[in-house]
């Protein structure tokens, strides 16, 4: 069970005084060994069902249906972890997911038919471990109302880009060095001794929320308008991630030289994880939903150039600074989960985000897969164009909906009662922040949410909420 950390907000946020945060050290480091098999995963398939089949679109499809039970199933997980705790849920899930993952290697490896691939492919993808959010919702119960909170959501984004750099870069070179289908195996192994390893840190552990008799029934965090916009901004993400990995293997292959895609991947990833550090430093003076759409219009533009790419150089180039683009996308969409949810929704909250990378890898990668077959890599980096773009135009639209929710608008069934409207609630922050450039986007944001609200008692959880 885990309680708030008292911060010294004298000092200047950072990531030495983040690790310094009592018992953090202890499920981060098996966290991270957990988590590493996730940057693995597709890649792993994509490679191994390439090579037992000979096409990119059936390698797709198969690692496509993983992405998307794994979306479908992440929340549903997340909202166990939430009601019954994440040791409970953790350990028959790691089970189960090396025992898939290992069927499926020896479905591939044997020659089945697409469909079988395909069917395995279901529960390898429904048991991946969701060990991001839950370090994650450990790092909120932990940090709540603290200043570090921000800080926790970059290191957290950096801890992920660094999976994502070794993850794939790991699965290429067991894959094409030792055996196709090596980079499954080691992931399965992984899995295993992470999970277990993560899921004995019980100590640290958010506590279970169990509805206790005549409390008001608990809401899915899918009911706050904000997260369903986070959402659609991390399908964007999840199809910049899948059409990179589809195209930029299909490109090494293209010039003759397979073992390129580790590299440029690795390229790509170095840049997001590069971003996510300064992010994690910066004291930002401007407000989340602004970030998060500078972030996106950066995505969105570098990633409508890849396609034109004719060189290795120039590809590296574009990818290192898409990469650069998505940290602060991500970053920002993480840390505003704990002004947009409450406590008792957050792990599920997580989960759906993470849920939302995934699908929109999985989508990326079916039609990568074909475009790049049909016509080759160039018309697959298509596919994160269009991605961005559709996401962008649906922030850009919808960016009111982002604005930090009062307690009582978010915790359970029976609360009605909404003391402000969306559009007040969110220009408070950021037109506070711009009427007064003096003070903080912080210290802005509160007090223009205190005088909508115009209760005391609130103001507190109100500058809670505004923080991030």
């Amino acid at each position: 069970m885990t309680s708030a950390v008292t911060t010294d907000t004298s000092a200047r946020p950072g990531y030495g005084q983040l690790l310094r945060t009592p018992g953090a050290l202890g499920f981060l480091l098996p966290g991270f060994a957990a988590r590493l098999p996730f940057g693995m995963l597709t890649i792993s398939i994509l490679l191994l069902v390439q090579h037992t089949t000979g096409s990119y679109a059936n390698a797709g499809i198969v690692a496509a249906v993983t992405g998307i039970s794994m979306a479908l199933c992440a929340p549903v997980m997340g909202n166990l972890t939430d009601r019954r705790g994440q040791s409970a849920v953790l350990l028959p899930v790691v089970l189960i997911h090396s025992a898939a993952v290992t069927g499926l290697a020896a479905l591939a490896l044997a020659g089945a038919p697409l469909w079988a691939l395909a069917a395995a492919a279901i529960p390898a993808g429904a048991s991946v471990p969701q060990v991001g959010p839950m370090v994650r919702a450990r790092w909120a119960a932990k940090l709540e109302g603290s200043p570090l909170l921000p800080t926790a959501a970059a290191f957290e984004s950096v801890t992920d880009e660094f999976t994502f750099v070794v993850g794939p870069v790991l699965a290429t070179a067991l894959c094409t060095g030792i055996h196709p289908a090596a980079g499954l195996i080691t992931e399965a192994a992984l899995s295993l001794l992470g999970g277990l390893l993560f899921a004995a840190q019980r100590r640290t552990q958010p506590p279970a929320h169990v509805q206790a008799t005549g409390e008001a029934k608990r809401v899915s965090a899918l009911t706050s308008p904000g997260l369903r916009v986070l959402i659609v901004a991390f399908l964007g993400i999840g199809a910049v991630f899948g059409g990179m990995q589809v195209s930029l293997a299909a490109f090494s292959n293209e010039i003759g030289n397979p073992g390129a895609n580790g590299l440029l991947y690795g390229v790509f990833a170095a840049g997001n994880m590069i971003a996510g550090i300064a992010c994690g430093a910066i004291a930002w003076k401007i407000g989340p939903r602004r970030r998060l759409l500078f972030g996106y219009i950066g995505l969105t533009a570098f990633a409508s150039l890849l396609w034109t790419a004719d060189s290795t150089v120039l590809l590296a180039a574009l990818g290192l600074f898409v990469g650069l683009c998505i940290a602060p996308a991500l970053i920002t969409g993480y840390t505003m989960v704990e002004s947009l949810i409450p406590a008792n929704a957050r792990t599920e909250a997580f989960t759906w985000l993470t849920g939302a990378v995934a699908f929109g890898q999985a989508i990326a990668v079916i039609v990568a897969g074909r475009l790049t077959d049909a016509h080759g890599s160039s018309y697959g980096f298509l596919v994160p164009l269009a991605a961005t773009a559709l996401a962008l135009v649906t922030l850009l639209a919808l960016r009111s909906k982002l604005a930090p929710q009062a307690p009582s608008r978010i915790v359970n069934a029976s609360s009605t009662h909404e003391s402000a409207t969306e559009a007040d609630a969110g220009d408070a922050p950021e037109n506070a922040a711009e009427a007064a450039p003096d003070t903080t986007p912080e210290t802005a944001s509160a007090t223009a949410e205190e005088n909508v609200t115009g209760t005391a008692a609130r103001r507190g959880r109100q500058r809670d909420l505004t923080t991030v």
